[in-house]
Protein backbone atom coordinates (compact mmCIF):
# COMPACT_ATOMS: atom_id res chain seq x y z
CA UNK A 1 0.00 0.00 0.00
CA UNK A 2 3.37 2.33 0.95
CA UNK A 3 4.43 1.94 -2.81
CA UNK A 4 1.34 2.48 -4.49
CA UNK A 5 0.62 5.65 -2.17
CA UNK A 6 3.98 6.94 -3.49
CA UNK A 7 3.56 6.37 -6.67
CA UNK A 8 0.01 8.05 -6.24
CA UNK A 9 2.12 11.30 -5.04
CA UNK A 10 4.76 10.98 -7.97
CA UNK A 11 1.82 11.12 -10.52
CA UNK A 12 0.47 13.84 -8.83
CA UNK A 13 3.89 16.04 -8.53
CA UNK A 14 4.43 15.08 -12.29
CA UNK A 15 1.14 17.15 -13.43
CA UNK A 16 1.69 20.28 -14.77
CA UNK A 17 -0.47 23.61 -13.24
CA UNK A 18 -1.39 26.24 -15.80
CA UNK A 19 1.04 28.31 -14.14
CA UNK A 20 3.97 26.70 -14.42
CA UNK A 21 4.74 28.59 -17.25
CA UNK A 22 5.29 31.88 -16.04
CA UNK A 23 8.76 32.89 -16.21
CA UNK A 24 11.91 33.73 -18.32
CA UNK A 25 13.17 31.88 -20.88
CA UNK A 26 16.31 31.81 -23.07
CA UNK A 27 15.56 31.26 -26.48
CA UNK A 28 17.95 30.80 -29.25
CA UNK A 29 16.83 31.06 -32.87
CA UNK A 30 19.08 30.75 -35.64
CA UNK A 31 21.89 33.37 -34.92
CA UNK A 32 19.06 35.27 -32.10
CA UNK A 33 19.79 34.96 -28.72
CA UNK A 34 17.06 36.67 -26.70
CA UNK A 35 14.85 36.04 -23.22
CA UNK A 36 11.26 36.08 -23.59
CA UNK A 37 8.83 36.21 -20.28
CA UNK A 38 5.52 34.67 -19.82
CA UNK A 39 2.96 36.84 -17.98
CA UNK A 40 -0.52 36.10 -16.54
CA UNK A 41 -3.23 38.30 -19.25
CA UNK A 42 -6.78 37.95 -18.44
CA UNK A 43 -7.75 34.69 -18.53
CA UNK A 44 -4.56 33.15 -20.34
CA UNK A 45 -0.81 34.05 -20.67
CA UNK A 46 1.25 36.14 -22.85
CA UNK A 47 4.82 36.19 -23.59
CA UNK A 48 7.16 39.01 -24.39
CA UNK A 49 11.03 40.07 -25.39
CA UNK A 50 12.48 41.31 -22.69
CA UNK A 51 16.12 41.15 -24.00
CA UNK A 52 17.43 40.34 -27.40
CA UNK A 53 21.31 40.14 -27.44
CA UNK A 54 21.92 42.56 -30.95
CA UNK A 55 19.64 45.18 -30.40
CA UNK A 56 21.53 47.00 -33.08
CA UNK A 57 21.14 46.79 -37.00
CA UNK A 58 24.22 47.06 -39.31
CA UNK A 59 23.51 50.76 -39.63
CA UNK A 60 23.62 51.27 -35.74
CA UNK A 61 19.92 51.90 -35.33
CA UNK A 62 17.99 50.46 -32.88
CA UNK A 63 15.99 46.75 -33.99
CA UNK A 64 12.41 47.32 -34.23
CA UNK A 65 9.42 44.87 -35.45
CA UNK A 66 9.82 46.17 -39.26
CA UNK A 67 7.90 43.07 -40.38
CA UNK A 68 4.82 43.19 -38.26
CA UNK A 69 1.78 43.05 -40.19
CA UNK A 70 0.30 46.06 -38.16
CA UNK A 71 1.93 49.07 -39.69
CA UNK A 72 1.21 50.54 -35.92
CA UNK A 73 3.73 48.19 -34.23
CA UNK A 74 6.24 48.33 -36.64
CA UNK A 75 8.34 51.27 -34.44
CA UNK A 76 8.33 48.79 -31.21
CA UNK A 77 11.97 47.94 -30.44
CA UNK A 78 12.92 44.02 -30.74
CA UNK A 79 13.04 44.27 -26.47
CA UNK A 80 9.82 44.79 -26.13
CA UNK A 81 7.72 42.45 -29.04
CA UNK A 82 4.74 40.47 -27.68
CA UNK A 83 4.99 36.97 -29.11
CA UNK A 84 2.62 35.28 -27.71
CA UNK A 85 -1.15 36.38 -26.97
CA UNK A 86 -3.84 34.71 -24.73
CA UNK A 87 -2.85 30.97 -24.50
CA UNK A 88 -5.06 28.69 -22.04
CA UNK A 89 -4.12 26.00 -20.52
CA UNK A 90 -5.67 22.57 -21.21
CA UNK A 91 -5.45 20.25 -18.14
CA UNK A 92 -6.14 17.16 -19.72
CA UNK A 93 -3.68 17.70 -22.38
CA UNK A 94 -1.48 19.36 -20.33
CA UNK A 95 -0.74 22.00 -22.67
CA UNK A 96 -1.09 25.81 -24.00
CA UNK A 97 -3.31 26.55 -26.89
CA UNK A 98 -5.98 28.44 -28.55
CA UNK A 99 -3.78 31.19 -29.36
CA UNK A 100 -1.06 32.13 -31.92
CA UNK A 101 2.79 32.82 -31.85
CA UNK A 102 4.16 35.67 -33.46
CA UNK A 103 7.76 35.18 -35.91
CA UNK A 104 9.33 38.72 -36.07
CA UNK A 105 11.51 37.04 -38.34
CA UNK A 106 9.08 36.73 -40.92
CA UNK A 107 6.39 39.07 -39.80
CA UNK A 108 4.23 36.09 -39.49
CA UNK A 109 1.69 35.01 -36.98
CA UNK A 110 0.93 30.35 -36.35
CA UNK A 111 -1.06 29.08 -34.04
CA UNK A 112 0.64 27.41 -31.00
CA UNK A 113 1.17 24.84 -28.94
CA UNK A 114 3.04 24.33 -25.61
CA UNK A 115 3.97 21.85 -23.24
CA UNK A 116 6.69 21.13 -21.27
CA UNK A 117 9.75 18.50 -22.54
CA UNK A 118 10.82 18.11 -18.71
CA UNK A 119 10.77 21.02 -15.91
CA UNK A 120 13.35 23.15 -17.43
CA UNK A 121 12.41 22.85 -20.95
CA UNK A 122 9.52 24.33 -23.21
CA UNK A 123 8.47 22.76 -26.48
CA UNK A 124 7.09 25.48 -28.47
CA UNK A 125 5.32 24.41 -31.13
CA UNK A 126 4.05 27.09 -34.08
CA UNK A 127 1.91 25.51 -37.37
CA UNK A 128 0.21 26.84 -40.23
CA UNK A 129 -2.15 24.36 -41.75
CA UNK A 130 0.04 20.70 -42.23
CA UNK A 131 3.04 22.89 -41.56
CA UNK A 132 4.44 22.86 -38.02
CA UNK A 133 7.96 24.07 -36.35
CA UNK A 134 8.79 23.24 -32.46
CA UNK A 135 11.58 24.82 -30.59
CA UNK A 136 12.70 24.46 -27.24
CA UNK A 137 13.35 27.62 -25.09
CA UNK A 138 15.34 26.78 -21.68
CA UNK A 139 14.23 28.04 -18.49
CA UNK A 140 16.25 30.57 -16.11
Amino acid sequence: MLVCGLMAAAGVSAQVKADDILGTYRVVQGKDNSKVTFRKSGNGYSCQVVWLENMKEKDGTLRTDKKNPDKAKRSTPSDKIVLIEKVTFDEAKQEWGNGQIYDPTRGKFFKVRISFKDAKTLKVRGSWGPISETVEWTKL
